[in-house]
């Protein structure tokens, strides 16, 4: 996918220099046997995106995001360890950044308020009727 030194790409006309992501190796959490605890396999990204390179339209987007994985100093942090080998984990650290990155340039679609059919709030009501006449039945049997 990436070489080390490629931009990664987030559009044709936006691009982030290998200078601006932090990637460390770090040991991987869970289960694995003895080699666990010796190679360190596990990436931990980190992207400052106040000193990025980004234009400011990414940044003001970046920075209003509701996500876990940014700090409040403003730090993208990915921590990969999905792989066995540190060159996969950190494609996937990679890929996480640029799929974050280009999810703030997709425009939501406006929603449309509608209003229900008469026919649907007729279908509605009488369920509700009939549900409320159910539950009648099951009261005390009364004589009169």
């Amino acid at each position: 996918m990436n070489d080390i030194t490629d931009p990664l790409f987030i559009s044709n006309s936006v691009q982030i220099p290998f200078s601006d992501i932090d990637m460390s190796a770090i040991r991987s959490q869970g289960a694995g046997g003895q080699n666990v605890n010796k190679v360190s396999s596990a990436i931990h990204l980190r992207f400052d995106v106040r000193a990025s390179s980004l234009p400011d339209f990414y940044k003001e987007k970046l920075l209003a995001l509701r996500d876990q994985r940014l700090t409040r100093e403003g730090v993208i942090v990915i921590k990969a360890q999905q792989y066995r080998t540190q060159e996969q984990n950190r494609q996937d650290a990679l890929l996480r950044l640029q799929q974050l990155i280009q999810s703030v340039n997709k425009v939501q679609a406006k929603r449309i308020a509608t209003r229900p059919t008469r026919s649907s709030q007729k279908k509605r009501m009488d369920r509700k009727t009939q549900r409320s006449n159910v539950k009648n039945m099951r009261g005390k049997v009364r004589d009169y």
